[in-house]
């Protein structure tokens, strides 16, 4: 995995994909998933979190309950899965360095292939409460996603319906 300097990253990509935000939008995911699922969430689906959640139209397409199936949900918008592969294999490099950023920052913990999500710090609160709203939406997305995939089935279907692959 290389990549650039942080100052030679373009600013967005530094804002956007910064280990410390994307590792809090996978522990939001991990957890929610452990919550809906009794157990830790496959690592191959924390691929999918980013590429969902920062994407804005996506995000804000997505369904207000985890009633709505996740197939049907893609049946009735399919303009969600176009480029959606391209842009989860292009941010794969940065999804790793959060992976790896929020571990040693004792966020998740990666088990056999499973992402475990730890306990919530205390700083997550100031963190939440000081947060844009932007960054408010992608956070609780990233719970919804995770509640949403624990109960879509295996993930290999749920990385299917997504148009990737582990």
């Amino acid at each position: 995995m290389t990549l650039a300097p942080w100052s030679e990253r373009p600013l967005e990509q530094a804002r956007l994909l910064n280990p410390a935000f994307v590792g809090t939008l996978l522990w939001s995911c991990a957890r929610a998933y452990k919550t809906a699922a009794d157990q830790p969430q496959p690592y191959a689906l924390s691929f999918l979190v980013a590429p969902v959640v920062l994407h804005k139209s996506t995000r804000e397409s997505l369904p207000i309950t985890t009633r709505t199936s996740l197939v049907s949900w893609v049946g009735e918008n399919p303009r969600v899965i176009v480029g959606f592969a391209e842009r989860a294999r292009s941010i794969v490099p940065m999804v790793k360095e959060a992976v790896l950023f929020a571990s040693n920052g004792g966020l998740l913990q990666v088990q056999e292939s499973r992402v475990v999500a730890k306990a919530r710090p205390r700083s997550m609160a100031r963190f939440e409460r000081e947060a844009s709203d932007e960054v408010k939406a992608c956070i609780k997305k990233a719970d919804f996603l995770g509640k949403w995939f624990a109960l879509s089935g295996d993930y290999t279907t749920v990385m299917a319906l997504w148009g990737v692959a582990p």
